[in-house]
């Protein structure tokens, strides 16, 4: 079955959301400190039953999930055409966002790990030598923090499956300018009207890609903003 680049879309943004949707809830349910249990030289470190850690975990595997169909959706023979990666990096703005879209992937998933794993250490190391441990848990943001960069991350992969619903548009374009089966139009009355459909939704697309680019440009602020 053939995947349309709609539904690509629909699931790349899909498992963004709820990796983004685990992180916050995780950030939420995570307690500030434990209570501390003064023994024989040692502490003991109490802390309530809360599901971050398995919320942590999950919310990096639909990252990640998130980000691998996000580079599938780049090369993806959409309607069974292959195009050339030469003709899909064509675009410096096309090369600019998928390396973004990759780098705020892995900040989110290292950030999701980090707090994660040090969660899961601080759970299970429970006995402490040293009397004056406050029983810590995670550092307070980590989690809200990856969770919004997993949220970008999956913003600037659909950015990156416009851009090259675009590049290939044009490469097929130049491939067939005739159209795919290498039929003309009639009159030149409906050629004209076609040609002006297309320069008003190039236009309309131009204007689009650059709106949501500056938008997905601000969007990865929140993220370091929920952390510091």
């Amino acid at each position: 079955m053939a995947i349309s680049n709609a539904q690509m879309s629909l699931t790349v943004a899909a498992f963004g959301a709820l990796s983004f949707i685990l992180g916050i809830i995780a950030e939420n349910k995570k307690p500030a400190s434990g209570t501390p249990i003064t023994g024989k030289g040692v502490v003991i470190c109490k802390y309530p039953s809360d599901p971050t850690v398995a919320l942590g975990f999950l919310s990096v595997a639909f990252l990640a999930v998130s980000a691998i169909l996000g580079v599938w959706s780049v090369f993806y023979p959409y309607k069974g055409k292959s195009v050339p990666r030469n003709a899909l990096f064509r675009s410096t703005t096309m090369v600019v966002f998928f390396g973004i879209a990759l780098a705020v992937s892995v900040m989110g998933a290292g950030m999701l790990l980090w707090a994660s794993i040090t969660e899961h250490l601080h759970l299970s190391r429970k006995v402490h030598h040293n009397l004056n441990t406050g029983c810590p848990t995670a550092k307070t943001g980590l989690f809200g923090g990856a969770a919004f960069l997993a949220l970008d991350a999956a913003l600037f992969w659909l950015i990156c499956q416009m851009l090259t619903h675009n590049a290939r548009a044009d490469y097929l374009e130049e491939e067939d300018p005739k159209g795919e089966y290498g039929q003309v139009l009639a009159t030149n009355y409906e050629t004209a009207k076609d040609d002006h459909a297309s320069d008003v939704l190039g236009s309309w697309n131009l204007d689009c890609k650059y709106s949501i680019s500056v938008f997905a440009s601000l969007a990865v602020l929140p993220g370091f903003q929920f952390y510091w």
